[in-house]
């Protein structure tokens, strides 16, 4: 890479930046966080679009699939392994005229843009532009978008703005676990939902529906979403939204003259999460890492017993967590994912991090330094080499991801899985006529609620005495 070091420290900056941001409560304004957000991502991409090196499957895969839209062919079949609503961005902006080197990145960097604020939503009043502004300093998210242009801010916007509109006004206060006795979900099912909540199920079914449309992997982030609604019935009427969108880009394919009707049947094999369907390659990260040496290996046996961990790890998140927040829910399954996952590229780390930087754990940033350090000696350092070099290096740098796996593991919400029995929750004045709680464990592991930079009111809605206690009902 010929950028490397501008790149790099631009990346540490906004490292710096986000840890003084959580030390110091700075609350920038949302022009101010967007104007960062844009500057870094243009910047970096400009520097990626004139590099020598671009990423392989960048050029094999993203680029083969925008030009078989153009030329009407399946695009499915041109390495690229998901539904084609990308490759339609793709095929549009390089019928446009615009260079390929910015046109694929240019989607995933409009796309990683729009999750800056959309992070302060999921963050809850209070936080909003400091977790805001640190994801627009996420270096990981930087290279990911500006540098590889691999498509997970196009899922993970769609996804993000799902769980923020399932959520709905307000502060979650909890709900009904997804499997309940089998009488309360009958009559949960049997009562009619309040006003709005079916509506918000729609739209938040259909943007979770998008997110697939972009990528295969957001349906570990279903269940999240369906928990932040209220009831059976919202349940499943989004469970069912959810399904519109990849079904009708589906049928584009065919309608469109991209593939012959009897052609779906394939296509559905290629983008398939089945195990048999799954492509076998591992060896660059983890537990098969390790016992490849580093090396590629095509041996289906460990991506088989590698999908049903992650089957079994994502079923016992659920149950572990049942009580929990649906946001903390969600980083456990995906930190846990990438624990036991047989196969992984750098851009899978982005998954979590727009959840942990909205709500994070005692040991988040550890994790979040250490993911986007060992991303970008991939991205800036191996990529200075070619060849034999490249591959001497590769293998100590995928063996050495074992070392992330405590900070992985030490991130994930333990301390979260419920909200707090009303006997250990301590009565705090909000305003005239309301009293809500305190959760004294939240204000423990998450760093970034009580900070001395703060406005008057804290995120939750609770007033700050001028010692900067907590104003108690007397």
């Amino acid at each position: 890479m010929d950028y490397a070091i501008p790149t790099g420290i631009l990346l540490v900056t906004g490292v710096v930046l986000a840890v003084l941001a959580q030390r110091r409560g700075w609350r920038p304004s949302l022009l101010a966080i967007l104007g960062v957000g844009i500057v870094v991502r243009v910047l970096i991409m400009l520097f990626s679009a004139a590099d020598s090196w671009q990423p392989i499957d960048f050029v094999n895969s993203f680029r083969p699939a925008g030009e078989a839209i153009l030329e009407g062919r399946n695009p499915v079949n041109s390495g690229w392994h998901f539904l084609p609503a990308i490759p339609y961005v793709y095929g549009s902006l390089m019928w446009l005229g615009i260079p390929w080197e910015i046109a694929g990145r240019l989607v995933t960097v409009v796309a990683d843009l729009a999750l800056i604020p959309l992070v302060g939503r999921l963050a809850g009043q209070g936080r909003q532009r400091l977790r805001a502004f640190q994801y627009a300093c996420n270096p990981l998210a930087v290279l990911v978008a500006s540098v590889h242009g691999q498509v997970e801010p196009v899922s993970l916007v769609f996804a993000v703005a799902a769980y923020v509109v399932a959520r709905g006004p307000g502060e979650f206060r909890g709900s009904e676990p997804l499997l309940d006795r089998p009488d309360r979900m009958v009559r949960s099912l049997l009562t009619r939902d309040a006003a709005g909540v079916t509506r918000r199920a729609v739209y938040a079914g259909l943007l979770m529906g998008l997110a697939l449309c972009a990528k295969s992997w957001p349906v570990i982030l279903v269940p999240g979403m369906l928990m932040f609604l209220p009831g059976v019935r919202a349940r499943i009427v989004s469970g069912l939204a959810v399904a519109v969108p990849p079904i009708l880009v589906l049928l584009t394919m065919p309608l469109g003259g991209w593939v012959r009707w009897d052609q779906l049947v394939d296509v559905l094999k290629e983008i398939s999460l089945r195990p048999s369907d799954v492509r076998p390659i591992t060896g660059d990260w983890g537990w098969t890492a390790v016992i490849n040496g580093g090396e590629w290996d095509l041996t289906p046996w460990k991506l088989v017993v590698g999908q049903y961990m992650i089957y079994a790890v994502a079923a016992f998140c659920l149950w572990w967590w049942r009580k929990a927040d649906p946001i903390d829910v969600s980083i456990a399954i995906l930190l846990g994912f990438m624990v036991v996952t047989p196969r992984l590229g750098a851009q899978y780390l982005l998954w979590f991090m727009p959840f942990l930087v909205a709500r994070p754990t005692k040991w988040a940033w550890p994790a979040i330094i250490g993911s986007s350090l060992w991303a970008a000696t991939g991205y800036l350092v191996l990529t200075q080499f070619r060849g034999q070099d490249w591959g001497a290096l590769h293998a100590p740098w995928a063996i050495s991801s074992i070392v992330l796996f405590p900070l992985l593991i030490a991130a994930m919400p333990w301390a979260r899985r419920s909200f707090d029995d009303q006997a250990n929750q301590v009565p705090v004045t909000l305003e005239a006529g309301r009293v809500a709680v305190e959760h004294p464990r939240d204000a423990v592991e998450d760093t970034g609620v009580a900070l001395p930079d703060e406005e008057d009111r804290l995120g939750d809605g609770r007033e700050k005495t001028d010692s900067g206690t907590v104003q108690r009902d007397t």
